[in-house]
């Protein structure tokens, strides 16, 4: 004799409600929402990375034209050309009220005559400056120059988006 075991019956369809529909739309929506905040991340980063490097290449710029004030002073003072360095002028008067950072600031980034070099002979202006007792030296001739050198460059974009300014003192 066959014992009876009673299957198990399911509910009739009145009874479902749908509840897996509900959840799985639940979840859709999250999987949009966290798609779209993944996209405006990305947008952000690619804005950030393209601001670094405009701002490094206006620097880069701008440490190039210090490079080669550099070069054009050492071809001045050894008297002896230095690769294919450019020259420029070079003020020596000390009390000008040279402040590097007001000038930077009054160049436009729209203006590529702006990007601009400045080198000044402070030797003089330097206090303990060393002197000879012999005589006077001619001011191309003084034992230890020093130079102040400003640049201020852009990222030579068509419209440039940053600018950077370099303020160094060289001893050649």
């Amino acid at each position: 004799m066959r014992r009876h075991v009673p299957q198990p019956t399911l509910p009739p369809r009145a009874n479902q409600r749908g509840a897996v529909l509900y959840i799985a739309l639940v979840m859709l929506i999250l999987l949009a929402l966290i798609g779209i905040i993944g996209m405006q991340v990305s947008g952000l980063q690619e804005k950030m990375s393209a601001n670094y490097r405009n701002t490094n290449l206006a620097f880069q710029n701008a440490e190039a034209q210090v490079r080669n004030a550099e070069c054009f002073i050492e071809s001045q003072i050894n008297r002896t050309p230095v690769g294919t360095c450019t020259g420029t002028i070079v003020e020596k008067v000390c009390d000008t009220d040279f402040d590097a950072t007001d000038w930077a600031s009054e160049r436009a980034m729209d203006d590529p005559i702006q990007d601009s070099l400045v080198i000044r002979a402070i030797t003089k202006c330097v206090a303990g400056e060393p002197g000879l007792s012999m005589g006077t030296a001619p001011e191309n001739e003084a034992a230890n120059p020093i130079f102040q050198l400003s640049a201020y460059s852009t990222d030579y974009q068509v419209n440039p988006s940053a600018d950077a300014a370099v303020d160094t003192i060289f001893r050649p």
